[in-house]
């Protein structure tokens, strides 16, 4: 074999040893993948189903005028003998500098007394969200300024009558310091209040480091580490992983993601934290999101694993549905047989 390699061109034993360099990180890619793909496999737990602490993301129609005291009784009757406790209703966006002019909801007020009417025990929840430096050119969470409107931002909402403030800001790389120093802010107002300070949160690496090599090849921040998400957790009264776009190409290996990432998120959510799962309740069809794989069906099988084998008990736990406007009738027939009344 060495007689062999030594009569091999230069060439040609460069062609050889670029193939195996190759496939090193192809073969780990595939560890990987059949490893995502086993979490996809046995019966989930027949006590794995709604708590009664599932939330939905709403547009931003319900404070803007467009809806009507017809549309929140077609709400209400969509949401009746569901899980839902909490909506998270969009009534940002914040401006870059953190600021909530009052213009952009002008039909606040009216949604949360119409709410509480038609929906008593539902929570509704300002939404208030913004893309963040260093990736975008917006809002910087590292300014003490800034995080001083987005604080008196969350004021403001409380003002119109919501049962707490709910933000997703987009992409928070792990370990930047000014989003927890925001949330340190924030949630002396809100627990003053009596009221919800709740977060939309990054996936978890599914394999350890993996955030710090997304940002070094993409230059964007897809994942947290599980210490970030931990403390990010343990500052708010509940968290909702956006456990959607994930360029998972079949349905297997998006259920055994979203079974991977309930597991990972039971572990670093602390005990007394509301814990959800977002699910795609849209359609797409592109890179980042396969249309034919992320569906609800595999994403409430994926839930019903993954917390059966890490949380089975814990009462603090529910899913997120993403977004009422592009849910179909059959996005919420999925969710009811899979998880609010599962065979």
């Amino acid at each position: 074999m060495r007689e062999r390699w030594r009569g091999w061109s230069r060439w040609r034993r460069g062609l050889l040893a670029l193939g195996l360099a190759a496939a090193v990180p192809v073969a780990a890619l595939g560890t990987v993948f059949v490893e995502i793909r086993l979490h996809y496999t046995g019966e989930p737990a027949s006590g794995a189903r709604t708590r009664g602490r599932d939330a939905v993301w709403l547009g931003h129609a319900w404070v803007d005028g467009r809806k009507t005291d017809a549309d929140v009784a077609a709400l209400a009757e969509q949401l009746a003998g569901t899980g839902v406790r909490d909506l998270y209703v969009h009534t940002g966006p914040l401006e870059h500098d953190g600021s909530l002019p009052a213009s952009v909801h002008p039909r606040a007020r009216w949604f949360t007394e119409a709410a509480h009417r038609a929906l008593p025990g539902v929570r509704v929840q300002g939404w208030l969200g913004d893309e963040v430096k260093p990736e975008k050119d917006a809002l910087d969470l590292d300014e003490a300024p800034t995080r001083d409107r987005v604080t008196a931002s969350a004021r403001q909402v409380l003002d119109q009558g919501f049962d707490g403030v709910h933000f997703d800001m987009e992409p928070i790389r792990p370990g930047t310091a000014g989003w927890l120093a925001l949330l340190d802010e924030v949630r002396p107002v809100t627990a003053a209040r009596g009221a919800v300070l709740s977060v939309a949160a990054a996936q978890i690496d599914p394999v350890p480091g993996l955030h710090t090599a997304g940002i070094l090849l993409t230059d964007h921040g897809k994942w947290w580490d599980e210490a970030y998400f931990h403390e990010t957790a343990r500052r708010v009264d509940q968290v909702a992983v956006m456990a959607y776009d994930t360029s998972m190409p079949t349905e297997p290996l998006y259920g055994g993601y979203v079974a991977q990432q309930t597991e990972l998120a039971l572990r670093a959510t602390p005990p007394q934290v509301d814990l959800l799962i977002g699910l795609p309740f849209f359609w797409d069809d592109k890179w980042g999101h396969w249309g034919d794989a992320e569906t609800v069906p595999a994403a409430v099988r994926g839930v019903r694993l993954g917390l059966g084998r890490q949380g089975l008990g814990r009462a603090n736990f529910g899913v997120a549905l993403y977004v009422d406007f592009a849910a179909t009738p059959e996005n919420w027939a999925a969710y009811r047989r899979g998880w609010v009344d599962p065979a």
